[in-house]
């Protein structure tokens, strides 16, 4: 009787699979929304410093604005609103059958990320108060 040996499963490492553009936004995507879920309470607290009435309020929010180490913090929530935001613009073309084919896959996604890091440029400069 002939015995069958199932092949050894391969393990395969993740960091060098290459990844199409699509599945790299996608998990972008992924990864935007969490953060700026997990973000919330500083961008709420941010927000409540901002309208306050106060004097020591606004102080303390001007010497939280000012600190280079918040403003990175909120260039990267920039960013991950603005990417979250056009992919979701994607996946709602995708869901209306619009852009699965390949090459427009990738188009999309190379539009994705031109259009969210030249707005995250455009932010992030006036955020960090070139203008």
């Amino acid at each position: 009787m002939q015995q069958l040996t199932k092949p050894r499963p391969k393990f395969l490492a993740l960091n060098q699979i290459r990844q199409p553009l699509a599945a790299i936004a996608s998990i972008l995507h992924r990864l935007s929304g969490a953060g700026l879920f997990l973000m919330l309470p500083l961008l709420i607290w941010l927000l409540q410093l901002s309208l306050a009435t106060s004097t020591e309020d606004m102080t303390t929010f001007k010497a939280v604005k000012d600190c280079l180490a918040v403003r990175l913090i909120l260039l990267g929530l920039v960013w991950a609103f603005l990417h979250h935001f056009c992919m979701g613009i994607r996946l709602l073309f995708i869901d209306m059958h619009i852009g699965v084919e390949k090459q427009a896959s990738h188009t999309s996604a190379k539009a994705v990320f031109g259009i969210s890091l030249t707005l995250t440029l455009i932010f992030g400069l006036k955020l960090l108060g070139v203008y």
